[in-house]
């Protein structure tokens, strides 16, 4: 008759040796803002270069009118080269309507986790008019909570292993209350074109009522 007694070797708790080299990174799952928010904290540095901007596929120069770009409502979307073709397309549909946006009184600003020598080629090669802001340091993106240490992107997608914000596209108006919200969770890589420069536009004529009241 066989018996349990040694089917296993004896194994001394004492002789695990816990490594503390490593780090314990808490998990805490990713909230991003939301349309009815507020975003007291949104600022943006003067430093010229952070900034970038395109007409036509081509480079231009010029000072940068932040008071101007906060006065009225504010589309912001989150891009990062590492999106590859889905962050593309998402530069792509915010080309096809940023002329709309600035007729209905807004501003668009693209916000870049990286400066890319890439980013010109595509500018020119696609003939983009599209201002950019480049936040290495994520502060934005933290700000909107689309990007954090303890909820990386590869949580969510498979074949992307560097942690950048999400594809998300915000307005924001001159209270710096969101208006609109649009995260792409499931790479349909569309957002609504049209609730866009709705949502530019309703906020754009209140915010002038308001002045002429």
């Amino acid at each position: 008759m066989s018996t349990a007694t040694n089917k296993y070797p004896f194994f001394d708790l004492s002789e695990i040796v816990p490594d503390h080299d490593i780090a314990f990174k808490p998990y805490c799952a990713l909230q991003p803002v939301k349309a009815g928010n507020y975003i007291p904290d949104l600022k943006f540095s003067n430093d010229y270069t952070r900034w970038q901007s395109f007409f036509n596929g081509a480079q231009t120069h010029g000072p940068i009118a932040l008071r101007q770009l906060l006065k009225k409502p504010l589309v912001i979307a989150f891009y990062s080269h590492h999106w590859k073709e889905q962050g593309f397309e998402l530069l792509k549909q915010l080309n096809n309507i940023q002329q709309e946006i600035r007729a209905n009184g807004g501003s668009l600003l693209i916000i870049s986790d990286e400066r890319t020598d890439e980013l010109a080629k595509q500018a020119w090669e696609n003939s983009f008019t599209l201002n950019f802001y480049h936040d290495e340091e994520k502060n934005i993106a933290q700000t909107f909570r689309v990007y954090s240490d303890n909820d990386p992107v590869w949580n969510r997608f498979s074949g992307i292993d560097v942690n950048v914000p999400l594809l998300a596209t915000y307005i924001v108006d001159a209270n710096k209350q969101v208006i609109y919200n649009h995260i792409d969770l499931d790479f349909l890589g569309t957002f609504n074109g049209e609730a866009i420069i709705t949502s530019v536009y309703e906020s754009s004529l209140i915010a002038n009522s308001r002045k002429s009241a």
